[in-house]
């Protein structure tokens, strides 16, 4: 989509149950009218990173931009709030595209769950011992025994959020690459994971599934007991989201590589 200066005469808003976005959503209804989100130019998002999820995952095939006003405790994905000059800063807005993952999660008795992820899909460990993984690319192995907690696939808008919480790396937000990041490997000790280029299929199988049960999630949609999980970019679905130009997330994702 790109960037055009549509006059956004139709804004749909919808909150987080957070009662600062609830009552933020009725003072911005009042002032700009509350479209229908399938006929309105944009959807504003009022909450936080969480709720920002929920609705792109809401409105995943609608083709419609969204733009997130923090009104949560975490705000990464979102823009500082402000109820005016709304339509202005909408128009002005950059917008970035974001494909999520594709996730197909084969479960013990070979059904086939699947769902989008747009940070990462994970997979952890369900007991008290340590999971057994096999890692292929491309239908190679190029891991023949993970042992860990778990290990996930983020995509360039999912690498400052678990990601990095698991020490994997930050990726520019278009960057061709996916993060494959270990969670606590036990062995080998010392593998920090890997940069994929996001035309790769990966596949995870999971080894002695009984002993040793899995747990794959995308995103918040989980499969317990899954035996092989395959991950790749969705190249047939595309979302928008816009940033004011003063802070987009390109430079939000520069600038989280020089905290400390």
């Amino acid at each position: 989509m790109p960037k055009t200066k549509t006059k956004f005469d139709r804004i749909a808003f919808v909150a987080s149950e957070m009662p600062e976005a609830i009552a933020a959503c009725e003072r911005l209804g009042a002032l700009y009218g509350d479209s229908d989100p399938a006929e309105a130019d944009a959807i504003v998002a009022l909450g936080g990173d969480g709720h920002m999820l929920q609705t792109l995952h809401r409105f995943m095939n609608d083709g419609v931009p969204i733009y997130g006003m923090n009104r949560g405790s975490v705000g990464f994905l979102m823009n500082d709030y402000s109820e005016e000059n709304l339509r202005e800063r909408l128009a002005d807005a950059d917008v970035s595209r974001i494909h999520p993952l594709s996730m197909i999660a084969y479960d013990k008795a070979g059904k086939a769950h699947k769902a989008l992820a747009i940070n990462e899909v994970s997979l952890f460990r369900e007991r008290h011992q340590a999971a057994k993984l096999r890692i292929l690319v491309d239908d190679t192995a190029r891991m023949e025994e993970l042992v860990c907690d778990g290990v996930m696939v983020a995509t360039p808008a999912g690498s400052t959020a678990y990601n990095l919480s698991a020490h994997g790396p930050i990726l520019p937000i278009n960057a061709p690459l996916l993060a494959l990041t270990p969670i606590s490997p036990f062995r080998p000790r010392r593998w920090r994971g890997a940069l994929l280029p996001n035309k790769v299929r990966i596949a995870i199988e999971v080894l002695e599934a009984d002993k040793r049960p899995v747990s794959a999630v995308a995103d918040h949609f989980e499969t317990r007991g899954v035996t092989r999980v395959e991950v790749e970019k969705a190249r047939n679905v595309e979302l928008f989201m816009m940033f004011d130009p003063d802070h987009s997330l390109d430079e939000r994702v520069l600038a989280e590589q020089f905290r400390y």
